[in-house]
């Protein structure tokens, strides 16, 4: 009797030994239900916008000059000089300011005769000195007088002619909002089609916006006549602005 006594209170001791002693942790497994939700991402929609005004040019800049061919290079520098003198006379004399006209560019070049026989070189014929000058007309009536009186002058070449709008800040707020109205437009038409509505506007990029490039105008002028002053229309030109809008779309 005492033997078995014994024995439940050794068994007794050792479970109270057990409840005490740390059970190891084990990893808990993240049940599929304790999973983080799937987050749906947004329905996006991209396009692009264009907006255009045309507006009446109020301004001209032209890029003209003088080109000489001479025996010499001393000779071409010192003709192109000369009849630059007069050029720069006769357009502040037009009432051109002087913050107005830019030397462009001055070039001095070796020109050579190629017609001889191929086992022959080239053969020096003379030189080419020119010089062009960058000028903004402000009023477009005296564009015809100027351009002639520069002729009178001793210019001989006109490079390029761009029109355009001295101030052009109204008009380019105006083509910019036809621009994001007109993707606005597309976006809800598009959400609309496929049973959207437009949520906002992710984001909103220019890709371009001005008014087209100086028109090429490579001539060579020869000296005026009696007749009347050369004839110049101004026409209209057109603003354009191009937009890439991206939009949320939601149900």
């Amino acid at each position: 009797m005492k033997r078995h006594t014994s024995l439940l209170a050794i068994a007794a001791i050792s479970c109270i030994g057990c409840a005490a002693s740390p059970l190891p942790v084990q990893a808990q497994q993240v049940s599929p239900m304790m999973e983080s939700p799937t987050i749906q991402q947004e329905t996006t929609m991209s396009l692009t916008g264009e907006g255009s005004v045309k507006a009446t040019p109020d301004i001209a800049t032209i890029s003209l000059g003088v080109s000489i061919d001479a025996e010499t290079a001393s000779a071409a520098m010192k003709q192109q000089a000369s009849h630059m003198s007069g050029v720069f006379a006769a357009m502040e004399k037009a009432g051109i300011a002087s913050k107005d006209m830019q030397t462009g560019n001055i070039s001095l070049s070796p020109r050579y005769d190629y017609s001889s026989k191929r086992t022959e070189p080239p053969k020096l014929t003379g030189y080419n000195a020119s010089n062009t000058v960058t000028v903004v007309i402000r009023d477009l009536e005296k564009l015809g007088p100027v351009l002639d009186s520069v002729v009178e002058a001793g210019g001989n070449t006109i490079n390029s002619i761009n029109l355009g709008v001295d101030d052009d800040t109204e008009i380019m707020k105006e083509v910019r909002k036809k621009a994001v109205q007109d993707a606005m437009s597309k976006a809800e038409l598009y959400a609309e089609a496929a049973g959207y509505r437009v949520s906002r506007i992710v984001t909103l990029d220019e890709q371009s916006s001005g008014y087209p490039p100086p028109r090429p105008m490579m001539a060579r002028m020869e000296m005026a006549s009696d007749s009347a002053s050369t004839p110049v229309a101004a026409g209209e030109i057109t603003f354009t602005s191009s937009v890439s809008v991206l939009f949320e779309l939601t149900r």
